[in-house]
């Protein structure tokens, strides 16, 4: 017979080798909710499982314009460690007021030129402006509109609205970091939103 204190020690390297694998999920053992918007714990791409790293809403003034939620293989609390990790990733963005797509666009233009240096930039400008003909040609997003942005390797940066893929990806590697960098970047669009995509609050 085995004694209590036999069975933990026999069970014991089993429990460490398997708290790696449990930690990502105790992570997102819970949806969050936020602006009125439930991100679930985990999305399917292709064959991988996301987990929901952290969601927020973006403010402008007192009023609510989006929710935002940040699904990756593994939890990430810095934008370098967001960017280090190379499985696939996602951002989805919920609309809580309407709002004009160009100026969306624009908006996000700006905030990617706003975190990066100007070299940098410059090899990705074609992207930009195909991402700011994709919001254009959409005239408006509704409250309820919804769009993600997804990174996959060997494929690139797929954006999709209200779930239809926009044309072909982001070849650029750099595109899929530099628009995250609008929200985890050094001047990010709202600083309680970026704190709250890398699971920095409650």
């Amino acid at each position: 017979m085995i004694s209590s204190t036999r069975r933990v020690l026999v069970l014991s390297p089993l429990a460490w080798a398997l708290a790696p694998l449990l930690a990502p999920l105790a992570h997102a053992a819970s949806p969050i909710e936020v602006g009125g918007v439930t991100f679930v714990p985990t999305q399917q791409l292709q064959q991988s499982t996301l987990l929901l790293n952290g969601a927020g809403v973006r403010y402008k003034a007192v009023f609510k314009v989006y929710a935002a939620g940040l699904y990756l293989e593994k939890p990430a609390h810095t934008q370098a460690e967001v960017n280090a990790l190379p499985g696939r990733k996602r951002l989805v963005v919920q609309m809580l007021r309407e709002i004009d797509s160009t100026e969306l666009g624009k908006l996000f233009s700006r905030g990617m030129e706003d975190n990066m240096d100007k070299a940098a930039f410059s090899k990705i400008v074609p992207g930009v402006l195909r991402m700011g003909q994709i919001f254009s040609d959409h005239k408006k997003l509704q409250v309820g509109d919804q769009f993600m942005v997804d990174w996959i390797p060997g494929t690139g940066t797929l954006i999709t609205v209200r779930g239809q893929q926009q044309g072909d990806a982001f070849k650029e590697p750099e595109f899929f970091n530099a628009l995250l960098g609008i929200w985890l970047g050094p001047q990010p669009a709202d600083w309680k939103l970026k704190d709250g995509l890398l699971g920095k609050t409650a």
